[in-house]
């Protein structure tokens, strides 16, 4: 089926060769030209009859889209007389209805056709959403048969195709020689939606907008949910075909060469693709992606990647009173397979399972991340499926490798992790499980070797690390605040923390007592207030910083002192770390913007520095250890209180 996915050797050179003679290719020059072509003229056959070489680089499609900008140019403007898209679009249409037959029967080559005829229409769209408004790009939809004059009765083509990619998508079986057309399918859906990328705010009327969530396949909505859903599981690789060596797939005579049409064809979507993939995820590229300019974003996996993205596209398609949208709807409602089924409200049942492996294998990228906060969020049923695993740290060891590398991960990744945990933090079967599972080994951990250490002692320590990291470098407060809140519902269910993570969050406060003291020490040196460019009185730089960096002391506090009331016997790593530390305590004593949160801590320091002073001096770190641990049963717990002034929710910290 050509080298659609794969370059085999000269193709590459052959393409770029061609480009000069783009211009002079027969059969483009027809399609742009001023003469109509009746959707039943033999050209259609000769026009798919090609091979897509890849494009190994945007250098490439910048070269093809110079080479062929006077053809693309005179196709938007001969297309309205000549209604030459629209009898494209009527081709794909019939052709389309058979292709589940063709499918089954293994008729490769017209599957083959079929794909190059929606490749062609999907480049083409590219072009008219990039160009036109959806008004002007309607009009291109307006079927006129050759001579016919206009007609406002004419047949409105966009539903029929839009109808036929779910079909394409939802009805055609999955095979080696069907990928490319299900790629084309949810890649054309892609670039429809794309008409949102040149609007200033979010979409909720406009014809694009009401076909998808009130046309005729808006009532598919559920089954095409599904549909991406296992495209996105399954994560089939892109095929290696074989090349059909007839002259005519290689439009020998056409005076492009195979590699001019291939190049063209797919150069006019490349640009939008690369947009669609930067702006439909969570942000720009990250370094864990392939170049977006290649042909298939996301590496060997195309179909998974493109169909995750369009999954994300329509589910956040924005919604009215009036108008609710049916995709976040599916979503939302579906259920597990291996569960009961409800009687209401279900849109359609996914193996939990599968969909639970493939989102903690893709917790790298930002898209699969997105997802599995949407699932998290408005699926009670996933929520509690995900929450029930026996298996958590497979999903909870990638989110902290992201959090680890915050410097290196793309904003909107990092947040939308801390986000995910927040969400799971909520749960006290979460909290308490975590630290039930223990590691070996962290290969991705630099900073130190960590040997039996538990999950949660690890999430701890990359918490703390991306606090502090964000308080010396980017000073964001939503950052540090949604760290500290998940350490605050964390707290509660502290078990057997590792040594380091103990003293990981006491470093952490001395750091930031430090922190504090230099910029009280500023303040107490600075006479007048700081004017701003109307002469207003500012709040000074150093003020601002004393509140930011008290407020994340005062959370801190309350993590250690709601560890200290509900756990202190199951942690004597962090007890033994507060009593080595007891110094830096006893000066919150006399701060009272502290005060209140430390009580725990002092009476626990007290306590237990009386046990230490009747054990005697010169006591030794196993001495210590023993003391503590007798202590830790003789306590009176009665005099802890709960001092974590919130709980902190997902919905509160957003």
């Amino acid at each position: 089926m050509g080298s659609i996915g794969s370059t085999v050797g000269g193709v590459e050179a052959e393409g770029t060769c061609a480009l000069k003679d783009l211009d002079k290719n027969v059969y483009l020059l027809k399609l742009a030209g001023p003469s109509a072509i009746s959707h039943n003229d033999p050209f259609w056959n000769q026009l798919f009859s090609f091979t897509l070489p890849t494009p190994s680089s945007s250098t490439d499609a910048e070269h093809l889209e110079r080479a062929t900008v006077a053809i693309v140019r005179n196709f938007v403007a001969n297309n309205p007389r000549t209604g030459n898209f629209a009898a494209l679009a009527q081709v794909f249409i019939a052709r389309t209805k058979e292709l589940k037959i063709s499918a089954d029967c293994a008729n490769d080559i017209f599957i083959w056709q079929t794909h190059n005829a929606l490749f062609i229409m999907r480049c083409i769209l590219k072009v008219f959403v990039a160009c036109l408004t959806e008004d002007e790009m309607l009009q291109h939809f307006t079927f006129l048969s050759p001579g016919s004059p206009p007609d406002e009765d004419s047949q409105f083509l966009l539903e029929d195709v839009l109808e036929q990619l779910f079909h394409v998508i939802i009805d055609v079986p999955h095979m080696t020689i069907t990928y490319a057309v299900h790629l084309e399918a949810v890649t054309a859906m892609l670039v429809l939606l794309s008409v949102q990328l040149k609007q200033h705010q979010v979409l909720r009327e406009g014809p694009i907008y009401h076909l998808f969530t009130r046309g005729r396949s808006s009532k598919h909505a559920g089954r095409l949910v599904k549909a991406l859903l296992y495209n996105f599981i399954r994560r089939d690789h892109f095929p290696s075909l074989t090349v059909h060596k007839t002259p005519a797939l290689h439009h020998e005579d056409s005076g492009g060469g195979a590699g001019g049409s291939g190049g063209l064809l797919y150069d006019l979507a490349s640009g939008v693709a690369t947009g669609l993939w930067t702006v439909l995820t969570l942000g720009a590229g990250t370094a864990n992606h392939q170049d977006a300019s290649s042909v298939h974003p996301g590496g060997d996996v195309p179909l998974a990647n493109q169909s995750l993205l369009l999954l994300l596209g329509l589910t956040n398609l924005g919604e009215t009173e009036d108008v609710v949208n049916p995709y976040r709807a599916a979503i939302v409602n579906c259920t597990n397979t291996q569960g009961p089924v409800p009687p209401e409200r279900h849109t359609f049942q996914i193996n939990f399972s599968s969909l639970f492996g493939a989102l903690c294998a893709s917790q790298n990228h930002d898209a699969p991340t997105l997802l599995l906060y949407l699932l998290l969020h408005y699926n009670s049923s996933m929520r509690t499926f995900v929450l029930a695993r026996t298996d958590i740290e497979n999903l909870v060891l990638p989110i902290a490798q992201t959090l680890y590398w915050v410097e290196e991960n793309n904003s909107q990744h990092v947040y939308m992790s801390l986000i995910v945990l927040l969400i799971l933090s909520e749960d006290d079967t979460f909290n308490a499980s975590i630290h039930e599972v223990m590691l070996s080994g962290v290969s991705w951990y630099t900073e130190r070797s960590l040997a039996d250490i538990s999950v949660g002692s690890l999430l701890i320590l990359v918490l703390i690390r991306t606090i502090q990291f964000n308080m010396t470098r980017t000073r964001d407060k939503y950052l540090h605040t949604n760290c500290l809140a998940v350490l605050a519902n964390m707290s509660a269910h502290f078990r057997g923390l590792h040594q380091y993570a103990a003293q990981r969050i006491i470093s952490l406060l001395e750091l930031l007592s430090r922190k504090h003291s230099k910029v009280l020490e500023q303040a107490t040196q600075s006479t007048s207030p700081a004017l701003g460019g109307d002469g207003v009185g500012q709040v000074p730089d150093y003020a601002q910083d004393v509140a930011v960096v008290e407020e994340v002391m005062r959370m801190l506090l309350e993590v250690v002192g709601s560890c200290v009331s509900g756990s202190l016997q199951h942690n004597p790593n962090l007890l033994y770390t507060l009593l080595y530390k007891r110094e830096l305590f006893q000066a919150y004593r006399l701060q009272p913007a502290f005060a209140d949160v430390t009580s725990n801590i002092h009476m626990v320091l007290e306590f237990f520095g009386a046990r230490l002073e009747q054990a005697g001096s010169g006591l030794t770190v196993e001495q210590v250890q023993a003391v503590i641990k007798q202590g830790s049963m003789l306590i009176p717990k009665e005099r802890l209180k709960h001092q974590l002034q919130n709980d902190f929710l997902f919905q509160n910290n957003v």
